[in-house]
C-alpha cells in the first residue's frame, strides 16, 4: 500500500512511521473485516504552500492516500478522502488541506474538490509533483455519529 499508482515509492516506511507518530489524530484508516483497505496520513503545516520551512500550524498536508491494488477502482479512495476532509473541518486550527501528487492524479483530486496550485517546490529524487489545496475552514457537514 506504500507504493504509488505509478509504481514509485515517494514515502518510505520510516517516513510513514514518523508521520503516524507526529500527528496520529490526522490519520484515518478504513477497515473491512479487520483488514486495512485504505488509509490517509496527514500532519500539520504552517505555510500556504509546501516547502521545507515550518513555523506554526494552519494547514494539513496529506502525505499519503493509499488503497491496496486489490481494493482500487471501488470508490474507497474518494470516500475516505471525503470523510477526511469532513474531519478536518471539525478542527479549529485547520484552514486548508494540502497535497502533492503526480500529474496523472490531478483529475482524481479535482473530483475530490482540490484545486491545483502549480508545480510543487518539494521533489523526491526524480519525481516532480503538482501541489493542490482544498479549503476546509467553515462548518463541517455534520452526520450522526461523525465524531464532530
Amino acid at each position: 500500500a506504500f507504493i504509488s499508482v505509478s509504481g514509485d515509492c515517494p514515502l518510505h516506511l520510516d517516513e510513514i512511521r514518523h508521520f503516524l507518530n507526529l500527528c496520529p489524530e490526522l490519520s484515518l484508516g478504513w477497515f473491512e473485516e479487520g483488514r486495512l483497505v485504505a488509509f490517509i496520513i496527514g500532519s500539520l503545516w504552517d505555510q500556504d504552500r509546501l516547502s521545507q520551512v515550518r513555523t506554526r500550524p494552519c494547514s494539513s498536508p496529506i502525505h499519503v492516500l493509499a488503497v491496496p491494488r486489490a481494493f482500487r477502482q471501488q470508490g474507497k479512495g474518494s470516500i475516505l478522502m471525503w470523510r477526511y476532509l469532513q474531519y478536518l473541518r471539525c478542527l479549529p486550527f485547520a484552514r486548508r488541506a494540502l497535497l502533492m501528487c503526480e500529474d496523472f492524479l490531478v483529475p482524481f483530486y479535482q473530483k475530490c474538490g482540490f484545486e491545483a496550485l502549480g508545480p510543487c517546490e518539494v521533489t523526491v529524487g526524480e519525481l516532480a509533483f503538482v501541489e493542490m489545496h482544498h479549503p476546509v475552514r467553515g462548518h463541517a457537514f455534520m452526520r450522526r455519529n461523525s465524531g464532530c
